[in-house]
């Protein structure tokens, strides 16, 4: 299926008067400045302004250079805690007709802002611009390539295709405020946030990737404790509810399910658990998340043990 058969959109012509870039931070200082002078490095003939929202601590200018045509600003987010909150503090804020996003503890790569404006250019109906990422683990890089450069709303709904990652995300500020819409405040625990963000995108315009890995998405070790395994149950039941379009895309269907089997597993909810695994497996038979929630309920394994050995492949649960 072409561009034109798949979303009908007005051409829009993009003027570009400068970008904003938004950070959200809550003390890791050393990493804040990794990505803050990653994001002003970037080889832009405009103007770049460099927002960092604290999520509701004290502010402090991050000490980096800035240089001609770049300018940093910081702010304290006073809406809702969390990166949703600080995001939309950052994004309201913003001065230029293009903003994107980079988290803390991420690096934007070079040459990452202009090929993505490239791409806004061939493509002005666009509603958000990606990249492929690397992901940064155990001291080894893994590069995740874009697989397409033009997705839909049904291929959203299909896989979340993990490297359309938020700290790649560029689009109109006047999209992300006045089309699209800010990121979600209410969903539970701010969990799935920029999936549902990346949804409702898709749904007003294909999202664009630039098919090279140009931010490096840095994980870190860590356990997931019992409240967060009840925040992403509640999280994925909501986006299910927000979008009933899934019950037409059997395979995306099975994966969310597959996510919320495996969190149940890992809450000891074996009943529910299996029951959803059976439901994720019936809509999606190589599901790999129901496939690992059977395993910890049967307790061959433990949750983190799955999620370390994704995270060894460069893939999350």
């Amino acid at each position: 299926m072409s561009l034109a058969e798949s979303v009908a959109v007005e051409l829009v012509p993009v003027e570009v008067t400068g970008v904003s870039v938004i950070i959200p931070t809550k003390d890791r200082p050393e990493l804040l400045a990794r990505a803050v002078r990653a994001v002003l490095a970037q080889e832009f003939d405009g103007p770049i302004e460099c927002i960092v929202v604290f999520d509701q601590e004290q502010t402090h200018l991050p000490e980096v250079p800035t240089g001609p045509g770049r300018t940093l600003r910081v702010l304290r987010n006073e809406r809702t805690p969390g990166l949703a909150g600080t995001r939309n503090t950052g994004y309201l804020r913003a001065s230029h007709t293009i903003v994107a996003a980079c988290d803390d503890d991420d690096e934007w790569l070079p040459g990452k802002l202009t090929a993505q404006l490239d791409l806004l250019d061939r493509y002005p109906q666009a509603s958000l611009v990606a990249t492929g990422i690397v992901i940064h683990f155990s001291g080894r890089d893994i590069p995740r390539q874009a697989q397409d450069e033009v997705l839909t709303f049904r291929d959203f709904l299909r896989d979340r295709r993990m490297e359309v990652h938020p700290s790649t995300y560029l689009a109109r500020r006047s999209a992300v405020v006045d089309g699209f819409g800010l990121v979600e405040e209410e969903i539970p625990g701010g969990y799935a946030e920029d999936y549902d963000w990346l949804l409702r995108a898709a749904k007003t315009g294909p999202v664009v990737c630039v098919r090279d890995p140009l931010v490096r998405v840095n994980w870190h070790n860590g356990s997931f404790f019992t409240s967060r395994w009840e925040m992403i149950d509640q999280a994925l039941t909501w986006l299910l509810r927000r979008f009933p379009e899934f019950a037409g895309e059997r395979r995306g269907l099975g994966r969310v399910q597959g996510q919320l089997a495996f969190a149940n597993a890992a809450l000891g909810k074996r009943r529910k658990a299996l029951g959803l695994a059976a439901r994720a497996l019936r809509n999606h038979p190589t599901n790999r998340q129901a496939l690992a929630s059977l395993l910890v309920t049967s307790h061959l394994v433990t949750p983190d043990q799955v999620i370390g050995l994704g995270r060894r492949f460069g893939r999350g649960v």
